[in-house]
């Protein structure tokens, strides 16, 4: 079985430098709801039945760039680790501060996010069990951090991953096989 996970086309938005909590909440939103940029041609012209997408538009976009008007298979088990204001605060803070704090708080299981990272394995690995049944090739279009961790759960199930890196730019692919 062959799957090849790629990460979503560049986001069409400005993060602010600085905000509020809230103003921070209201940008992942904006974020999350955003077009992406035109993808140039990687190369990739699979034939594959099954591609399977998240619930978010950029997700979706992304593969219709790649592989025109098709049937995708839309899966809230691809979306992305949602990110939201670590403290409540009037004070700006800056951006790397809102990010670096969020995923600290995902890591260490704490619930003030809206997903901690043992909902995001679970998640993960329904995912891999789901497309595992099916034992047939797939593309995954999904999110840059989610799939750090569909990776890392895939290679305990006995894929093989090429090309594994810390990150992944947009519209870059991964092999994952077994």
């Amino acid at each position: 079985m062959r799957a090849i996970v790629i990460r979503h086309g560049k986001v069409d938005f400005q993060w602010k430098k600085w905000s509020t909590s809230e103003q921070f909440n209201k940008d992942c939103q904006m974020y999350d709801e955003a077009p992406i940029y035109l993808l140039l041609s990687n190369g990739i012209r699979i034939n594959y039945q099954d591609i399977y997408i998240s619930t978010l538009q950029r997700s979706r976009d992304t593969a219709k760039q790649l592989f025109g008007e098709r049937d995708f298979i839309p899966t809230k088990l691809l979306d992305e680790v949602p990110l939201c204001a670590s403290i409540i605060s009037n004070k700006k803070l800056p951006l790397i501060f809102w990010n670096i704090s969020a995923r600290l708080q995902w890591f260490f299981n704490i619930h003030s996010q809206k997903e901690c990272r043992k909902e995001t394995v679970y998640r993960a690995e329904q995912f891999i069990n789901m497309i595992a049944e099916k034992e047939k090739d797939c593309i995954i279009v999904t999110h840059g951090f989610f799939m750090h961790t569909l990776l890392s759960q895939m290679k305990e199930q006995a894929f093989k991953i090429s090309n594994t890196k810390l990150s992944y730019s947009n519209g870059e692919f991964v092999i994952a096989e077994r």
